[in-house]
């Protein structure tokens, strides 16, 4: 579908924030594992999520969705009985297939999209060494990743740090499970270390415990996950967009169900908006933007950790005073689509000043005009597009804004009730 988004004046309102995929996809896998019946409260409902609860219950968990509420029965993992459908999540392969590894036979997971984007073999690798035989083919028009089952043996295995975090978030759901204790080196610096750490604290919750040392992670095998209830906070990755759209706009705009001491990257855009100038406020369980028209002044940012964030900054940079730096960003090559290169095509064809490098961005504020943009079905390009549009002159078309759907349904619909002109398309879901 194609959505039309008009220059907006001030908008002014309040919204809640959606809730965290990353979040609801973790608590949804560490519930799966666990003995008992875990409550999600407050989950995120969107394509990537529902990946998450196809995969396990095809693994032998129960689901029941209830007001407001998942509830999730951990079972005994069993070989899935069809290939998975993993759809377009990327974290929801990588971390299922570690656990697909520990089920009684063998199970097959389908992704729809470009493994060379978004690779799993540095995870094959670690997992052979582990003693988990697997490997990647076709399924008719899709990619499939065949794990025998069995179990993992324990012992010691190798990853890189700097390709995805999810490579070790997969391992940490696993592993706890193995037959003899594990240790991951990481053969490289990590990178996005608070997805990471995420993982840490949703496994903490369910009485599973990870050792992390500089290069290396302990995990010791024959643990047992315990059953856990828990409310999943919102997200900092989604409301970024709301919040950089005030920024622009010289708004007052309020967007709550934000936890800023929650373990969250991302909540770095509220230090980034502080330094471009924007006044705001953080509150218990908010964030304002106060709107008092001050010029954006330009910024330098190394993304390496927060690279969900790229494309809000990118749209930010384009409406500052002056010259701005993303520097770290090569893993945004690897995203739904190339990050980097997307980016700067789309906003260029609004008339960004734009320039890249295999790693980084340097962004000239410039005035920008309304186009027909194609966020190559990369849900992060088609908001950051529709952010952009409300200073630009004129209206944008954003091509196949259903691909929001991803991680935010209700985007466009938010947007609206904040008085942005947004027309076509069925705003939420």
């Amino acid at each position: 579908m194609d959505v039309i988004v008009r220059k907006a004046g001030r908008l002014s309102g309040e919204v809640s924030a959606p809730a965290s995929k990353s979040y609801t996809q973790r608590m949804v896998i560490a519930s799966a594992l666990s003995e008992g019946t875990s409550h999600l409260f407050n989950p995120l409902y969107s394509d990537d999520t529902e990946a998450a609860l196809r995969a396990v219950t095809a693994l032998g968990a129960q689901f029941k969705a209830e007001d407001g509420c998942w509830a999730i029965k951990g079972a005994k993992l069993q070989a899935a009985k069809q290939p998975i459908d993993c759809g377009e999540s990327g974290a929801t392969l990588r971390f299922m297939i570690p656990v697909a590894a520990l089920a009684d036979g063998p199970s097959t997971l389908l992704f729809r999209g470009s493994l060379e984007r978004r690779p799993v073999e540095p995870l094959l690798k670690c997992l052979k060494e582990l003693g988990a035989d697997t490997h990647v083919g076709r399924e008719g028009d899709y990619n499939a990743v065949y794990v025998e089952g069995g179990g993992l043996v324990g012992g010691k295995c190798s990853i890189p740090g700097d390709v995805s975090s999810q490579f070790i978030s997969g391992l940490m759901f696993a592993c706890p499970l193995a037959k003899a204790d594990i240790v991951i080196r990481l053969t490289s610096p990590l990178e996005s270390a608070d997805y990471v750490k995420m993982t840490e604290a949703v496994l903490s919750k369910h009485a599973v415990e990870t050792a992390f040392e500089e290069d290396s992670i302990f995990i010791a095998g024959h643990q047992t996950y315990k059953a856990a209830d828990g409310t999943v906070p919102g997200d900092f990755s989604s409301a970024a967009f709301l919040l950089a759209a005030a920024a622009i706009t010289n708004s007052e705009v309020t967007v709550s169900n934000l936890d800023y001491q929650a373990v969250q990257g991302d909540k770095a855009i509220v230090g980034i908006l502080k330094e471009m100038g924007v006044e705001g406020q953080v509150c218990p369980d908010s964030i304002q933007i106060l709107g008092r028209g001050k010029p954006l002044k330009p910024v330098e940012v190394d993304v390496k950790n927060i690279p969900d964030l790229v494309p809000v900054i990118a749209v930010l940079a384009c409406y500052a005073e002056g010259t701005s730096y993303i520097t770290g960003a090569r893993r945004l090559r690897l995203k739904e689509s190339d990050r980097l290169l997307t980016v700067s095509e789309e906003l260029g064809k609004m008339g960004a000043d734009i320039q890249i490098t295999e790693d980084s961005m340097t962004i000239k504020g410039s005035p920008l005009h309304g186009t027909t943009v194609d966020p190559h079905n990369d849900h992060r390009i088609a908001m950051a597009a529709a952010v952009a549009a409300f200073g630009a002159e004129g209206q944008t078309v954003i091509q196949h804004a259903e691909c929001i759907r991803k991680s935010y349904p209700q985007f466009y619909l938010h947007i609206k009730q904040l008085g942005a002109e947004v027309v076509g398309g069925k705003l939420d879901r």
